[in-house]
């Protein structure tokens, strides 16, 4: 928690549930990628936090943006973006969204199948395109490799025909997995890809461009290795599979610049225990899986969460959304203990909660209105 988020929480003591979030931990984040990494161009991934204050800070700093769909590059323009700044990341996208992106501009598009290329030569002529291929997301909290992305083979296949379909056969890209704790991922992925770069180079494709995309983690409850063991990792791996004749890189970071930007600030609805006998007790929040803790799915991301009694005797607990629903349970089997001091009313703090918590949220799942924001 920075110290201007801790002071508004303090002296305002906003009703709950709420994230408070301090935009200027956003560019301290950016700055510090963009000296880890500074060959790289960083498209800001806008899914993690669309809010305008963020993506007008980060266009003032230099940004470009990856957007998943239509309506998100619109948000990047009217945030002060450029047209040639925004790539359309997303691998699935509507044949509307693709000429909306193009009449706006946009020139960069994802994909990942014939379907959608073709789809892109009839809709987005002459534009860039990029193809995602599949690696491993071993290593992540948050994996992606199930839903996105080819293999080598079909990868090659789909390059060669984008050229013959009057596109332009920009570069590859993969994705290791969110919140990504092993730097030794990106360097198996960057040399699957570079065979394949090499390949399609001396096939006559003229590749600029290899996208590393995101996954750089956060502290959460856990410490995760610092961006310069990515950096190190990274730049390695592409000097021995590139040489100096390295491509444009581009990374797309999108927790590691908001997560730690943000805190959710909760009230504790009940503390209780399911019989009498039973040593775990369950602690209720006003937020839940359904309010925009959704990471906390199979308990994949585990927020650090503080209290005012913290320093006292403590016991294990089971901690759930306030929902008249089964599934809205955040974690039962990753050994929360908090203070057996804690009770109904009390204000409790989920810190790195800046990414993937606003936009997550339902729009009144059982009537409760959607977490309040506050950006200092």
């Amino acid at each position: 928690m920075t110290p201007k988020v801790a002071r508004f929480l303090s002296e305002q003591q906003p009703a709950t549930p709420c994230l408070v979030f301090d935009v200027d931990r956003v560019a301290e984040n950016f700055r510090t990628l963009r000296a880890a990494l500074p060959l790289a161009r960083i498209y800001y991934a806008v899914k993690a936090n669309p809010a305008p204050q963020v993506l007008e800070r980060l266009v003032t700093l230099g940004s470009r943006f990856d957007a998943a769909s239509a309506e998100e590059i619109d948000a990047c323009l009217a945030a002060g973006a450029t047209p040639a700044a925004i790539s359309y990341g997303n691998t699935i996208k509507k044949v509307s969204a693709i000429a909306r992106a193009h009449q706006a501009g946009v020139s960069l598009f994802a994909f990942d199948s014939i379907e959608e290329l073709e789809k892109l030569a009839r809709h987005a002529p002459g534009s860039r395109v990029y193809c995602r291929i599949m690696v491993e997301n071993a290593g992540a909290d948050w994996p992606l490799s199930r839903k996105f992305g080819t293999d080598v083979a079909t990868a090659r296949a789909l390059m060669l025909r984008a050229g013959e379909l009057g596109l332009d056969p920009y570069g590859l890209s993969f994705h290791v997995g969110s919140q990504q704790t092993d730097p030794a991922s990106y360097q198996l992925a960057i040399g699957k890809v570079a065979m394949l770069f090499t390949d399609l180079r001396d096939a006559g494709v003229k590749l600029r461009m290899v996208n590393l995309g995101g996954g750089f983690p956060v502290r959460y409850r856990d410490e995760v290795p610092g961006i310069d063991a990515f950096a190190d990792a990274i730049m390695g791996a592409m000097t021995r599979a590139f040489g100096n004749d390295l491509p444009e890189t581009l990374v797309e970071p999108g927790r590691f610049i908001v997560g730690d930007a943000g805190v959710v600030s909760a009230e504790v609805v009940l503390v209780s225990r399911r019989t009498q006998d039973d040593p775990v007790r369950w602690v209720y929040l006003d937020i839940g899986r359904f309010g925009g803790l959704a990471e906390t799915e199979g308990e994949a991301i585990r927020y650090r969460i503080t209290t005012p009694h913290d320093g006292g005797a403590n016991g294990p607990v089971a901690v759930a959304g306030p929902t008249c629903d089964g599934a809205d349970v955040l974690y039962q089997r990753s050994n929360y203990r908090l203070p057996l001091a804690l009770g109904c009313g009390d204000r409790v703090e989920l810190h790195a909660t800046g990414a993937y918590v606003t936009t997550y949220a339902s729009q009144r799942f059982n009537g409760f209105a959607p977490l309040a924001e506050y950006y200092l």
